[in-house]
């Protein structure tokens, strides 16, 4: 069975750094990590731009925590949600939490969770500051859990020449194949992944059009992919190789 698959994870939302529409597919997103064991969003309800998140709430059995804005121009939905993580933290009932918002000041909870050894999954918009991304183990973009079909995907994948020209995504594919390649200089594909995603908690295929990874690296014309049988069965992996070497 696969761990990383029945972790039990601890949703919090930022009512005011989110948005309804994507509810369903972050929930998606959110299953391919583990089981959502609690789902709260935190914001002041007596306020009508939240009235959107209504309907949403009753679908998918998501518990708003009321939060009254006690002084004008402070955010005390940031402090409700960080008093409910630690709470939920110490438990010792979970083994990852999903922080759901743009906002910066998140980041030291972030980091305080991963120092406890659980795992810290976080879903902002592009907007969202650098320093919280890095807190997170893995940081996924809102903008591509949004809803669009196969045809206007394919239009915004990035073309050959574009991604060559992104030294940052080249040079860290690059050092992620040489820590993982044997001898020969190929690597299989997942711990090529999973360098990546230590290097980058913020990398995400998606962001660049393409859905998986393996799609991506051979978008990007710089290197040689394999598909080989593993063992006595049908199953087979994808190897990796810079094409300069």
């Amino acid at each position: 069975m696969d761990t990383e698959s029945t972790q039990k994870l601890a949703i919090l939302i930022d009512a005011d750094n989110a948005q309804p529409a994507i509810t369903e597919n972050l929930l998606a997103e959110v299953a391919k990590y583990g089981t959502a064991s609690v789902k709260r969003i935190y914001g002041d309800w007596t306020l009508p731009q939240l009235r959107g998140w209504k309907d949403i709430l009753l679908e998918y059995s998501i518990q708003p925590i009321q939060q009254f804005g006690y002084t004008k121009g402070k955010n005390s939905t940031d402090s409700a949600l960080i008093i409910d993580a630690m709470d939920l933290l110490y438990t010792g009932r979970f083994d990852g939490f999903c922080l759901v918002s743009s906002d910066s000041d998140f980041t030291k909870l972030a980091a305080r969770i991963r120092e406890s050894g659980l795992v810290v999954y976080g879903f902002g918009e592009k907007k969202t500051p650098d320093p919280f991304v890095a807190a997170c183990d893995k940081f996924i973009y809102t903008e591509v859990l949004a809803k669009e079909d196969e045809e206007k995907e394919e239009r915004k994948q990035k073309p050959a020449n574009q991604l060559k020209q992104d030294t940052k995504l080249v040079n860290l594919v690059r050092n992620a194949i040489d820590a993982s390649s044997d001898e020969s200089g190929w690597a299989h594909l997942a711990p090529v992944g999973s360098y990546i995603a230590k290097q980058s908690p913020g990398f995400d295929p998606r962001n660049y059009g393409y859905r998986k990874l393996g799609e991506l690296l051979s978008a990007m014309k710089l290197f040689e992919l394999e598909e080989r049988k593993t063992g006595e069965g049908h199953s087979k992996a994808i190897y990796i190789k810079d094409k300069r070497k």
